[in-house]
């Protein structure tokens, strides 16, 4: 098991609520009957949940590198988002890099926030909560001595991760029950807190 610490705190605001309910299906920008139907789905045919996603990523030059996301396996089929995402990464300069995009950690930092922050708007839609605003700040601390090589007691990766979330919307209560629940549901909080495994080919012809 990986023995990251990952603490997470939360600021939640009770905000006026609507006064006119949210038209029938849609809360939260979450359209509720297409989510309840397409548990419904789920739950008749377990082998639709089967998805695979995918990355295609190509050396530019020193640590700069360019990822493609575009296809991806889901509900026994072949599909392709609605538009490729190209995302760049690279090393800032302190450490020999030319500063063109983010490091690879830093996206790590987005996707475990994307990840909670789309749970939380989901799970809040699906219990009628209302949200008027959600925010969160990543923090991770690493100690470059590991993945420099200088220091082989230091790990490579992040020693602790904490997350800070601002919430608005109906009772402050309920808000912290919902971020609760997509902290438990959330893929990339899995992932890192229990590991997974990984496997590596190299084709070099």
């Amino acid at each position: 098991m990986n023995t990251d610490t990952t603490t997470m705190t939360t600021t939640t605001t009770e905000a006026p609520v609507p006064t006119t309910e949210p038209r029938t299906g849609l809360r939260n920008g979450v359209d509720t009957t297409a989510l309840f139907a397409t548990l419904d789905v789920v739950k008749s045919d377990p082998e639709i949940a089967h998805f695979q996603f995918r990355a295609e990523n190509t050396w530019l030059s020193g640590t700069h590198n360019r990822t493609v996301i575009h296809r991806f396996f889901g509900a026994k089929q072949e599909m392709e988002h609605r538009e490729a995402t190209v995302i760049e990464a690279d090393h800032p300069t302190v450490l020999v890099g030319g500063d063109n995009a983010p490091t690879p950690v830093e996206y790590l930092l987005h996707a475990i926030a994307a990840c909670i922050t789309a749970g939380i708007a989901n799970i809040a839609a699906a219990r009628k909560v209302n949200l008027t605003e959600v925010s969160s700040t990543v923090e991770g601390d690493i100690d470059v001595l590991g993945l420099l090589g200088l220091d082989h007691d230091v790990r490579n990766g992040y020693s602790g991760i904490r997350l800070t979330f601002s919430m608005k919307g109906d009772d402050p209560e309920k808000l912290r029950t919902v971020l609760e629940q997509s902290v438990r549901r959330s893929a990339v909080y899995d992932v890192l807190t229990n590991g997974v495994p990984i496997t590596i080919d190299v084709a070099t012809d």
